[in-house]
Order: C-alpha cells, then structure tokens, then sequence
C-alpha cells in the first residue's frame, strides 16, 4: 500500500470527526477492525468488528459540540500517526491532546490505538 493510498482513507477518517459526519466512516473500516480508546484509565476500552468500531467512532464522530483539530499526521505504507487535539468547551481545560496510531490492511483501517497525554 502507498502512503498516497494510506493518507486518503487517514484523511477522510479525520474528516468525519472534523464535519462531524459518522458516514464517512462507512467504507473505512475492516470487518476485522479493532480500537483500543484512551479512555477510560488505565487501558481504556476495546471495541472489535465492524459494526462495534463503527458504532464507537460515530458517537463521536456525531457529537456536534466537539472540535477536532489535527494537528500533523505521518503515514509509512500501511501505517499512519495522526498527533490530534479534542476540544470539548471553550474553557483553558476543556480539551485534551493525543495520538492515534493506525494500520490499514488492503486499504481498511485494521487497527487504531489512541493515546492520550494525561
């Protein structure tokens, strides 16, 4: 896989969150795909399959009082790490910063691990 072909599904994947529309989501994910969140400490949860992945991201992906703001990504092939900031009000402490690192298997998203900083 190219990191051209990695930065597209990478990109539209953050699109979602950005505009706020779960169905970009659609054609991204494997039937394999598994999550691992930040939250809750100290593991965060783990969503497996499709149908699980794709309920998870779009409750958030929906939430229209959420700013995503990407802040860079790094794509090597099938790999990818996107540095993010979540804002969630407008006050000095409402948001938090982190990372996600992703692996795509024959152009899906197969695995996503998000990490915060705490």
């Amino acid at each position: 896989m190219s990191d051209e072909q990695t930065r597209k599904v990478i990109d539209q994947f953050n699109q979602a969150f950005q505009q706020h529309d779960p169905g970009l989501l659609k054609d991204l994910l494997a039937e394999n795909c598994r999550l691992e969140n930040s939250g809750p400490a100290p593991d965060g949860s783990k969503h497996v399959g499709y149908d699980e992945c794709l309920r998870f991201w779009s409750s958030i992906a929906s939430n229209a009082q959420a700013t995503f703001e990407v802040e860079e990504v790094w794509v090597a092939g099938e790999r990818a790490v996107c540095r993010w900031t979540l804002r969630w009000g407008s006050g000095p402490k409402d948001f938090v910063r982190g990372v996600n690192v992703t692996r795509l298997e024959n152009g899906l998203i197969a695995e996503s691990f998000g990490y915060v900083k705490g």
